[in-house]
């Protein structure tokens, strides 16, 4: 026995020694990985059009812009001196071709560049508004979706103007697509971010042909935020309108997905009063009425602290006022879910708040009948609404 115990233990320690780490690994200096993509409409750069002038075109026509943003830079800085590269501090490199497959524009950059590019740490694609007005969604996917290269968990947005703008930055030891990444995790600071869509989220409401949101990301002298977002029509693949932060709260509310965050009001003396979320959740109910339609109630409960009033502090430990500030509270979050739900049946006739997969949990057979055409019967379709918020305390104050 002893002798084979220690017999396992040499093994052991002689696999140890063998083992050397992935066969296939590769030094992060030589590789050309992405870690952001983003498509426009076709609009060939400088550096494109000089290319082409010195023969360097092929068989292509300029539907769309695919912007890669490369970590580390040296392969590309070693590789094309002459290219745009921006500030020499930054961490990173943009690079753009046009053309209208995006397979083949990555294979592209092969011939520009000393390695070839890689997805396998891509974490954002950025398409702009009027790329996604112009193409549908499931064919500027489509390579993505079916590389096996490229995370699932790859965050997909939408960008109000040209989305390779949203690559830039002017801080130089900060990488955009990092950056952007960070920005979604301060959800329970702001309901206005929302959860994102990513890869395999977004093939399945594609195959299902469902109608979803985008979260909008908007640039300005080289600073990002996220504004609002983008509606996707389900049938058609394409853009249709937007929607404000406001409605991305309202939305939040509805589905029970609010982790923090403030709502602000006013009081009857117009003065400011923010209620700060501690705690909050929604359940959506469907069932059919006697005439076989869907009618749904949401009922929304929160509790929270009353963070800051722009009045006389001392009032704010008052039961009067703090009833009276409960109501308003409520009132406020009614109207902003009221807006959203103009916009949802009326303006878009779109449902983008979770009411159909609340309808097929509770009512599958009916639900089989009307998902075909579930836009077009939910802008018609009753949504009550029942809001209590309490205000638990009122945080720390010098009378």
């Amino acid at each position: 026995m002893y002798r084979h115990r220690l017999f396992l233990t040499f093994l052991a320690a002689a696999l140890l020694l063998a083992e050397t780490g992935c066969w296939s690994s590769n030094e992060i200096e030589d590789l050309s990985m992405y870690t952001a993509l983003t498509m426009d409409t076709g609009q060939p750069s400088q550096v494109e059009q000089t290319f082409e002038k010195e023969g360097g075109s092929y068989f292509k026509d300029n539907k769309i812009t695919v912007t890669i943003e490369i970590v580390p830079k040296q392969s590309y800085e070693n590789s094309n001196k002459t290219a745009d590269t921006g500030a020499k501090a930054h961490n990173y490199v943009n690079i753009s071709e046009t053309g209208d497959s995006v397979l083949e524009i990555l294979r592209q950059f092969a011939i520009r560049l000393d390695h070839p590019v890689i997805g396998h740490h891509l974490k954002v694609i950025v398409i702009s508004k009027q790329l996604l007005q112009e193409q549908r969604i499931q064919d500027l996917m489509d390579f993505v979706l079916r590389d096996n290269d490229i995370r699932p968990s790859c965050l997909i947005l939408m960008s109000e103007g040209r989305a390779a703008d949203i690559l830039k930055t002017k801080y130089g030891d900060e990488i955009p697509a990092f950056h952007i990444r960070g920005m979604t995790r301060n959800r329970f600071r702001n309901n206005r971010i929302m959860k994102g869509i990513i890869t395999s989220e977004l093939d399945a409401l594609m195959y299902a042909k469902k109608t979803f949101v985008l979260q909008n990301i908007v640039e300005a002298n080289q600073e990002v935020e996220f504004s609002g977002g983008g509606v996707i029509k389900g049938d058609t693949g394409k853009w249709i309108g937007n929607l404000d932060q406001q409605d991305i709260e309202s939305i939040a509310w509805i589905k029970g997905e609010v982790k923090g965050g403030t709502l602000k009001t006013y009081n009857p003396d117009h003065k400011t009063v923010t209620y700060e979320i501690k705690s909050a959740k929604s359940k959506i109910s469907a069932k059919m009425n006697k005439d076989h339609q869907p009618v749904f109630h949401v009922n929304i409960e929160s509790e929270g602290r009353l963070i800051e009033t722009w009045k006389n502090p001392g009032l704010s430990s008052k039961k009067e006022y703090l009833e009276k500030l409960q109501e308003i509270f409520e009132e406020r979050l009614a109207a902003m879910i009221q807006s959203l739900m103009q916009k949802m049946q009326s303006d878009y006739k779109v449902d983008v708040a979770g009411f159909g997969d609340r309808l097929a949990v509770e009512e599958p057979q009916e639900w089989k009948k009307l998902k075909d055409h579930w836009d077009e019967t939910f802008s018609r379709t009753p949504v009550t609404f029942d809001i209590k918020l309490k205000i638990t305390d009122f945080g720390s104050f010098i009378e």
